[in-house]
């Protein structure tokens, strides 16, 4: 098994101001990582610019046309909590054809079966016509609808484990079955979005998951979800493709969340995954960088992830016990999954 990196100095090339906590130190702190001894094996793989009309998979014209007039600005402010710089525009398509490009590869079979999207600026707030939460265009989300066009796809699971709930990602989706999202989120937070009523509408109902939790979350919770929510949901959907927005703000060092993974929560929920994607999805598996502000903790989680998807590492062991808190909060959300799944 080969495992692909995405990395490229262009993604360095968007800025939000000086200060501004989603900036190119994030990704230049993961490269410098990757540059030290005993980093696992991995294959580098080039980037491409997504076309105008692979992004409008998921956003509107109108939407792309007012991304596109900010190129070779100073800056342009799209919501309070996003701005742009005058490459911008040129690095969001970066990043969104990066995971069509590294998806192709991956469909392709030709030895590369898993891979690790580090780009930048992340994707999963955003909207079909509005930028969100540091997010310009939708990069998961745009990966899936290229998947189930080109390929022809017709189930991908897409696993969001950022500490903010991706709406952007989850109103994409909602009202069909071709995508089944799960969410694991920090709640209440920045959306506000993601209680465990919203599971989709029409065809798409039961097709949405969202597992909204009170902070203080540690590896052990985390590792529950994956083994006795998406691992039973998986055996059922039986997904062609899964697809994971990787936000490394559930780090418990990040200056934003307030959950306490560590680096071996990152590798057991990578673990998992890989061995979901084995038995359902012929090994093909594609993470994104969504969130993260510490700089220790993108280092450490991403070394973490990376170790399981070159096969390095045996699953990290985690206690399993579960706080009462925690329990009763997850007891909602199975109760939400038995109306659409038999979830044991």
């Amino acid at each position: 098994m080969k495992t692909g990196i995405v990395k490229d100095r262009r993604f360095l090339n968007h800025t939000m101001g000086e200060g501004h906590i989603e900036n190119p130190g994030r990704l230049e702190a993961i490269y410098s990582a990757l540059e030290e001894e005993n980093v696992p094996p991995y294959v580098e793989l080039p980037p491409r610019p997504a076309e105008e009309k692979e992004i409008a998979f998921i956003h509107s014209p109108e939407y792309i046309s007012q991304v596109r007039s900010t190129a070779g600005k100073p800056s342009v402010q799209l919501d309070p909590d996003t701005s742009t710089s005058p490459l911008s525009y040129e690095t969001a398509l970066l990043a969104a054809g990066s995971l069509l490009e590294t998806a192709d590869t991956i469909m392709a079979g030709s030895g590369i079966q898993n891979a690790f999207a580090l780009v930048r600026p992340p994707g999963h707030h955003a909207e079909k016509s509005r930028a969100m939460g540091f997010c310009i265009f939708n990069n998961i989300a745009i990966a899936a609808e290229h998947l189930i066009q080109k390929h022809g796809l017709k189930r991908i699971l897409v696993v969001d484990w950022d500490i903010h709930h991706g709406n952007g990602t989850q109103n994409a989706f909602y009202h069909r079955k071709d995508v089944l999202y799960f969410s694991i989120h920090q709640f209440p937070f920045y959306p506000g979005t993601g209680l465990w009523g919203e599971t989709g509408q029409g065809e798409g109902e039961g097709y949405t998951i969202n597992v909204p939790l009170f902070p203080g979350k540690e590896d052990a919770d985390y590792v529950f979800i994956f083994e006795n929510m998406i691992y039973p949901l998986a055996s059922e959907y039986r997904p062609e493709f899964i697809l994971v927005s990787a936000g490394f703000d559930i780090h418990r060092e990040d200056p934003l969340g307030g959950m306490e993974v560590s680096d071996r929560g990152f590798g057991a929920m990578t673990h998992i995954l890989l061995n979901t994607a084995a038995e359902f999805s012929q090994n093909r598996l594609l993470l994104t960088l969504e969130g993260g502000y510490s700089l220790t903790g993108l280092q450490e989680g991403v070394l973490a992830v990376l170790e399981q998807l070159a096969g390095n590492g045996s699953k990290p062991e985690i206690e399993k016990d579960l706080s009462v808190g925690t329990a009763r909060e997850l007891s909602q959300v199975f109760e939400i999954l038995s109306d659409y799944w038999p979830i044991p």
